[in-house]
């Protein structure tokens, strides 16, 4: 009797095996399309776009939108996983891009104000008839 219990629970393990195999399979290709990648890549561009990376950043920009959209060419050809990561990799580059602009402006910002610093010392310097 332990023998057949046996055998019938293999027998029913194998089915069932593949079957959780082919699901497991089938839930891998019906992965959904990474909207929310896809939208936060984007919104990435337009910060970017607004920091004018365009002007500052503009390669990375540039391989920031390329990357959006090789990421949409790959959701229309059903490879998601792909989508997901070209996705993420935009966005990273659009975060590059903004914050390379800032770093730019800034730097541009501080030369502009030690400059005014030196006027102004030589100007409270010739006011007062120092020399240094």
């Amino acid at each position: 009797m332990k023998s057949t219990s046996q055998f019938h629970r293999a027998r029913l393990a194998r089915p069932a095996v593949c079957l959780i195999g082919a699901l497991a399979l089938g839930a891998c290709a019906s992965m959904p399309p990474p909207t929310a990648r896809l939208q936060a890549a984007n919104q990435a561009i337009v910060n970017a776009q607004q920091a004018q990376a365009g002007r500052y950043a503009p390669q990375e920009l540039g391989e920031a939108r390329a990357k959006l959209d090789s990421a949409k060419a790959a959701v229309s050809q059903q490879r998601m996983r792909k989508a997901a990561r070209l996705a993420e990799e935009s966005q990273v580059e659009a975060e590059l891009a903004t914050s390379q602009s800032g770093e730019v402006k800034a730097r541009a910002v501080n030369d502009e104000m030690k400059h005014s610093t030196r006027v102004l010392i030589e100007e409270m310097q010739r006011g007062s008839g120092e020399k240094q």
